[in-house]
């Protein structure tokens, strides 16, 4: 079994996710024989969060790529993001670092074309909405991609930022996304929506949400146990 890096704290909750279900995931997978050991550099994410908000995408790539490089160090040979906004220094940090990062979008967009989808949703921070870093494989691969109208992003980033990046879950805010979920699929024909975001799968998944939801956390987290595993 493969050492697994992590590029944790962007934020705390999708962290303990990563941590959690790794576990328990190659555990069931290896029939209660192994578990993996996993090493977290953990950044501050108020840090990284300002960097990207002041566009300063290139104190944030040697701030992350400092993450990288110890984890490699580390011994580990599987090691990924666990956020998808840091994505936004994806290439930067495969420049600096020569590390072959798993891409939390390339993992989503294959899956979504395992699945036969060609139009689909996207939520997620600001950033991750209104940018091409988690759209641009899909773009690549044919599929459509449709994000929510300005006002609704600007709900959507809000209630990311002051709500499940804290660990809060509120039935309201549920409410309001699957209202822009539905506008969406109205308006603009989506099949399924991409949770966008590390911290969204604490409010969506397919019992709660009125359309399917690809798990980014759940999908990328699959493809790490399999690189593990290999």
């Amino acid at each position: 079994m493969k050492k697994i890096g992590l590029v944790g704290g962007t934020g705390p909750e999708s962290t303990l996710m990563y941590y959690k279900e790794l576990n328990s995931g190659i555990d069931a997978m290896t029939g209660s024989k192994s578990m993996p050991e996993i090493a977290i550099e953990s950044v501050d994410f108020r840090k990284a969060w300002n960097m990207v908000c002041e566009e300063d995408y290139e104190a944030l790539a040697e701030y992350l790529s400092s993450k990288i490089t110890s984890l490699k160090n580390s011994g580990s040979e599987v090691i990924s993001l666990t956020a998808v906004t840091m994505h936004i220094v994806f290439d930067l940090l495969k420049e600096k670092t020569a590390v072959d990062l798993v891409s939390i979008p390339k993992a989503v967009c294959n899956e979504v074309n395992r699945r036969g989808y060609r139009k689909i949703g996207l939520l997620g921070t600001i950033f991750t909405m209104e940018q091409d870093y988690m759209k641009k494989d899909f773009e690549q691969a044919g599929i459509e991609i449709i994000v929510p109208e300005a006002e609704d992003r600007k709900l959507v980033a809000k209630r990311i930022l002051e709500e499940l990046e804290l660990g809060i879950v509120n039935d309201t805010t549920l409410t309001e996304f699957n209202g822009i979920i539905s506008k969406m699929k109205d308006e603009h024909g989506i099949e399924a929506v991409v949770l966008g975001c590390t911290e969204l799968p604490l409010l969506l998944n397919d019992n709660n949400c009125v359309l399917p939801c690809l798990d980014g956390v759940e999908i990328h987290i699959r493809e790490l146990i399999n690189l593990a595993s290999a």
